[in-house]
């Protein structure tokens, strides 16, 4: 098992931010990552439609061979990793405890602001997990759903994403915010605009980031890390394939992806 492919699913390739911090974590592990492009984004799906694709997305990794599971999308992990969890007896981890930690690892933080799809935001995820761990904390969530289409779409460097984005965070900034949460796997590809556009003094934690460092500690509590000296694979399987998502992955990805190939799921 040590050798065998960490699993990750997202409903796009924007959880690809997540295996390129892995990557650069833990170069050992090989790595096998499902976009479902065909049915994106989960963020404007009910919750039922998110266990749904959810279930679907981990057996397809789990026929695959794969020995642990990260749910490389907050809107699956808010509605669906504790049914996920119960269901398989794989590991299965998701990105919103690790951000959570991250922020309450600096003292100082004591207005968080929240954005994420209408999916994270609608189920609280967020804001109970720090909520719980620290009282006192002003909260502040915003749903930001035109985003992650216009990353997908790959207008990053839109004049469009940098307009909405200010009208985004205007009242967080307003609110006088000192954290923000990048509660979506997309986002870390926007941390260079978000810099230019909140005040200096906001401090900035993507979700990316901090599930790597979770990943290592649970692998090597369950002693699952590979011992290999050489460097991981990466296999890639998109529901609907594009060469605008083609594209995509080499933009969120620092290592070559490979020749990406087709999934079919619901089958499994």
């Amino acid at each position: 098992m040590h050798h065998a492919p960490l699993g990750f699913f997202d409903s796009g390739v924007g959880g690809l931010t997540v295996v390129r911090a892995v990557q650069q974590l833990l170069p050992a592990e090989n790595i096998l990552y499902l976009g479902d492009t065909a049915r994106l984004p989960y963020g404007s799906k009910s919750p039922q439609t998110i266990r749904q694709f959810s279930h679907e997305d981990v057996r397809f990794l789990i026929s695959q061979g794969v020995k642990a599971i990260v749910i490389a999308c907050n809107t699956a992990t808010a509605h669906a990793l504790p049914e996920l969890q119960k269901t398989y007896q794989i590991p299965i981890l998701g990105v919103i405890e690790p951000g959570v930690e991250a922020v309450l690892r600096d003292p100082s933080a004591q207005r968080i602001g929240i954005i994420a799809t209408r999916g994270t935001i609608a189920s609280h995820a967020y804001q109970h997990a720090l909520a719980l761990r620290k009282t006192g904390l002003i909260i502040h969530a915003q749903a930001t759903p035109l985003l992650v289409p216009f990353i997908e779409e790959n207008w990053i460097d839109h004049p469009a994403t940098r307009a909405v984005l200010q009208t985004y965070l205007e009242p967080l900034v307003a609110k006088g915010i000192d954290t923000l949460m990048l509660a979506c796997t997309h986002y870390p590809l926007l941390i260079p605009i978000l810099q230019q556009v909140l005040p200096p003094e906001v401090r900035l934690v993507d979700s990316a980031t901090t599930c790597a460092e979770h990943l290592r500690s649970n692998l090597q509590a369950l002693h699952l890390l590979n011992p290999s000296d050489a460097s991981g694979k990466l296999q890639l399987y998109l529901t609907d394939l594009s060469e605008e998502f083609e594209q995509l992955t080499r933009q969120f990805l620092e290592k070559p992806a490979g020749r990406i190939q087709r999934a079919v799921l619901g089958a499994q």
